[in-house]
């Protein structure tokens, strides 16, 4: 199968298979045809007396400046140089080449006036592996992610830096290693660049990617701590969340009855007198399923924003260049920040299924341990997970619902979408930790729950943890415990479907 720039319609799981070489990317006859149209009426712009924006003017609040023709090259390489001043680490070298990819399909549906060579040139350094350096802080999320994206485009002219394994390494020296040297920039290229929301995007594709399996894992650690805590799966019944429908809680109870189905250790206390389990524990289809309808729209979004052109002026016609707002990273941001209360609270409510394992109630003794006193148990990982959902929750603050004006008041509202896709990113990787956390107390909790029997796919979880972790009989050194734990959660090691 071959995925054919700008013409075809981009996935999430489209754009991570070309990343990893799985699925093949060119440009097609129809998308070069694309390109060369919008490229000519580009240059018929840029030879006339007529001021456009970004083809023969200066940018921001020097739109109002006239650029000569020979100056025009010139104008687009000051461009790329004068708006890389992102600071902080080095985004990840697979978010760089995600960037790229989307930024490519962009330049590839012919709106955009760049030439072919240059995206030929992208499309070199993504099929091998030469990927910009680009640090993470710097862009508002308006103009589009300005500075991250000068610094991923720098080595088109020479300049910036490419990664070389876990080196940094100077951009001439690894065009000079390949035979290429830099080129020479044209007519709108510079902007068509870096004007786009691909930084906000790129972050938004790998969190999609994490938070799908840590939606599905969740429903796993929810059910093994039932298991654990011998709660009820009455709550989980269809006919009950067909009177409310939303389709997260339906999906979630539907999910919850196929990882308890035919558990002995369950039936095996339906006579007893408990009436009812705490929230944590019943209301997993609207907690997990809340987070879902969250996922489900952010997706939604960015399969949008990844097919959409987002890069200013827009060019029509050979007498039309539209300077408009496609790069403002606004629908992104939003929904990337209401994700991250979404992420959040899959954190929030298995910490309280953690403290719920440790109260030794219902035939649970105390802290998880039979030897309670001089052994403290599982008393104190759950201080760790804690202290990971408040540090989420202070994270859960919205950086779409600020604004900083910029460029001289024209730039007057910013989405900070970058920064939403960062930390919505940060929370995902603390809820990796907790869910952890929580299956090594759920696998506990099932040892003083035998011999009854578990679901199937709640058995060979089970045993997948005890391979990396064993059952607590006396106090030991739990770090290590917790870390092969995170292991198998970033690893997907755990059986969610």
């Amino acid at each position: 199968m071959i995925f054919n720039y700008g013409i075809d319609h981009l996935t999430v799981d489209k754009i991570l298979n070309i990343a990893n070489g799985t699925l093949k990317a060119t440009i097609n006859e129809a998308a070069i045809s694309n390109v060369n149209e919008c490229r000519r009426k580009v240059e018929k712009m840029a030879n006339s007396n007529k001021a456009v924006y970004g083809i023969n003017t200066g940018f921001g609040p020097l739109c109002d400046v006239q650029i000569s023709p020979a100056e025009t090259s010139k104008l687009q390489e000051n461009l790329l140089i004068t708006h890389a001043v992102g600071v902080g680490n080095p985004i990840d070298s697979s978010l760089s080449k995600i960037m790229m990819i989307c930024k490519v399909h962009a330049l590839c549906q012919g709106f955009s006036g760049i030439r072919l060579e240059v995206i030929e040139r992208i499309l070199f350094f993504i099929e091998n592996e030469l990927l910009p350096v680009v640090p993470e802080q710097g862009s508002v999320g308006a103009s589009g992610d300005l500075a991250p994206l000068s610094h991923l485009f720098l080595p088109l002219i020479g300049e910036g830096e490419f990664w070389v394994g876990n080196e940094i390494i100077d951009a001439k020296k690894v065009l000079s290693s390949h035979g290429l040297t830099h080129l020479k920039l044209e007519a709108k290229e510079g902007l068509a660049l870096i004007n786009g929301t691909q930084f906000i995007l790129a972050h938004t594709i790998i969190g999609l990617k994490k938070m799908e399996y840590l939606l599905d894992l969740a429903d796993v650690t929810g059910a093994m701590s039932i298991e654990g805590y011998q709660g009820s799966a009455s709550p989980f019944k269809e006919a009950l969340h067909k009177i409310r429908p939303f389709k997260g809680s339906l999906k979630v109870a539907e999910r919850m009855r196929m990882l308890l189905v035919n558990s002995q250790n369950l039936t095996s206390h339906e006579t007893c007198d408990r009436v009812q389990d705490p929230y944590s524990m019943r209301c997993i289809p609207q907690v997990h399923g809340a987070s879902r309808n969250a996922y489900y729209h952010l997706n939604e979004l960015a399969e949008i924003e990844m097919n959409s052109v987002t890069d200013n002026p827009i060019v029509l016609s050979e007498t039309e260049a539209i300077s408009g707002g496609n790069f403002h990273g606004q629908p992104l941001a939003m929904a990337l920040d209401y994700n991250s209360i979404a992420a959040s609270e899959l954190g929030n409510i298995s910490d309280r299924r953690c403290y719920l394992l440790i109260e030794g109630k219902y035939g649970l003794p105390r802290l998880l341990t039979e030897a309670g006193g001089l052994n403290s148990g599982f008393m104190i990982p759950q201080y760790t997970t804690a202290a990971l959902v408040t540090e989420n929750k202070s994270l859960c603050f919205p950086p779409s619902a600020d604004s900083i004006p910029t460029s001289l008041g024209q730039e007057d509202h910013v989405s900070m979408g970058s920064i939403s896709g960062r930390k919505f990113n940060q929370i995902l990787g603390n809820i990796e930790k907790i869910l952890a956390i929580e299956l090594m107390y759920a696998a506990q909790a099932m040892e003083f729950r035998r011999p009854n029997t578990f679901s199937t796919i709640i058995e060979k979880n089970f045993k997948i943890i005890r391979e990396k972790v064993a059952k607590l009989e006396e106090d030991r050194i739990l770090k290590d415990d917790i870390y092969a734990m995170i292991t198998l959660v970033k690893n997907k090691s755990l059986i969610v479907n």
